[in-house]
């Protein structure tokens, strides 16, 4: 554990604005904030006294990084730039990020940190099933488990049947994959001939997709091993923003490197800490692309008081939804993982589900499709309609909505090598 990792929060806060300072001095130097900081009367880093005057400069948004595409961002001369990251979205204009060797080995760090922090150490076997490109999940925890000296196995994702055989002839002990495909994988041990036995499994690091608590503990009695939550996205960096250490009670967000704040995602006022809010974040340790005051759309909370690990960086809460992927069915506000929350604490559920919401006439209908053991197929169909009616019971009681329940056997419904697809919104489509 490093000294700025345990520093007092005084020290810490003086350390921020310091770091912000120079953020915003770097900032400056874009087309976009040039005319953005400056439309608000911030000329010079000097122009902000305290971190409550970081409030004066206006957010960003994911439409802000999208507008100054391709270079609009870019704060130093191109030759200085030695790598850049784009956006996993779908549709739409790509963000992009560019980072130095300095940024990049600021990022290696933190990268590094978070390992440590999770209880990774030099004689660990790392296998990543992360991809690898352009999105920020593979290279990003790579490149700190080299620095921790820790052998990596640069696998990506997909190709199951050989990740089991690396896992096996290399005596993998931890593992970087998103939580559905740890339990996609779960389910095809057998099938390709292996066992758990077979393996030398201690850890799994996931992150990239939101999960409930639910689903991490699913994995951890299914392996056997500790499941280690995690935070990032590629306007910050990637991974390594935020890191659970081995105590497990919420994720050390690194405030030597990130400015935290947390609002309400109505009036983007600051909220207590411990209420939900959308995550703000503001990276003080990158030269090549500065941003600042950046709208996730993440919502999480900070957790109150101090860890026992030691660390005084704050905590945030697992997230639990975002701002833009609330669904409103028939006026009704639900998030995906109230759905999974709930669905997963079933024992009769399987590893994998889907929400589908389509029109019905002029209302809204909620499909939840989930798999269940196969043994649940051979019963009296009244079991099958009891089980539907108990999901259906439970998710009706926590969203008061009434869905239909649709039950698959293992391995029916679609699989993702890269991040889980879980909503399906029939209702987006075009006409």
């Amino acid at each position: 554990m490093t000294d700025i990792e345990t520093m007092d929060r005084e020290a810490l806060a003086a350390l921020q604005l310091l770091r912000f300072k120079r953020a915003v001095t770097t900032a400056l130097k874009t087309p976009f904030y040039k005319k953005r900081l400056q439309g608000v009367g911030i000329r010079s880093a000097e122009d902000l006294k305290t971190l409550e005057d970081i409030r004066k400069i206006p957010y960003t948004t994911k439409e802000d990084l999208r507008e100054a595409y391709p270079y609009g961002l870019l704060a130093v001369d191109k030759d200085d730039v030695v790598r850049m990251h784009a956006s996993s979205g779908t549709t739409g204009t790509p963000t992009v990020i560019y980072q130095t060797q300095h940024d990049l080995d600021r990022w290696t760090d933190l990268t590094a940190r978070s390992l440590v922090a999770a209880g990774c150490g030099r004689s660990d076997v790392f296998q990543n099933m992360m991809t690898y490109g352009l999105f920020t999940g593979g290279l990003g925890l790579h490149y700190g488990a080299e620095k921790l000296g820790m052998l990596v196995i640069p696998a990506s994702s997909g190709n199951t049947k050989r990740q089991f055989q690396l896992m096996k002839d290399f005596g993998t002990t931890v593992v970087h994959a998103t939580p559905s495909y740890m339990l996609h994988m779960y389910n095809r041990i057998e099938e390709m001939g292996y066992s758990l036995n077979d393996f030398k499994l201690k850890k799994a690091l996931v992150g990239a997709e939101p999960h409930s608590e639910e689903i991490r503990q699913k994995i951890e009695k299914l392996y056997t091993i500790d499941v280690y939550n995690s935070y990032g996205l590629s306007e910050m960096n990637g991974p390594s923003v935020a890191f659970e250490c081995t105590e497990k009670k919420g994720m050390h967000l690194w405030e030597d490197s990130y400015y935290l704040e947390i609002v309400d995602k109505h009036s983007l006022e600051p909220v207590p800490d411990g209420e939900t809010g959308e995550l703000v974040l503001s990276i003080l340790i990158r030269t090549a692309t500065p941003i600042l005051r950046y709208r996730t759309r993440d919502l999480t909370s900070i957790i109150p008081g101090k860890c026992a690990c030691g660390r005084t960086s704050r905590r945030i809460n697992r997230i639990v939804g975002r701002t833009d992927d609330m669904l409103i069915i028939n006026g009704v506000n639900v998030f995906p993982s109230q759905i999974e929350e709930i669905i997963m604490k079933m024992t009769e559920v399987g590893t994998n589900y889907r929400i589908i919401v389509k029109k019905e006439g002029v209302l809204d209908k909620l499909i939840v499709q989930t798999e269940v053991g196969p043994s649940i197929f051979s019963d009296d169909a009244r079991d099958i309609n009891a089980l539907k009616n108990r999901i259906a019971e439970n998710l009706r009681a926590s969203i008061t909505i009434n869905p239909a329940i649709e039950l698959h056997e293992p391995g029916m419904l679609p699989v993702q090598q890269g991040k889980a697809i879980r909503v399906v919104d029939e209702r987006r489509k075009p006409v």
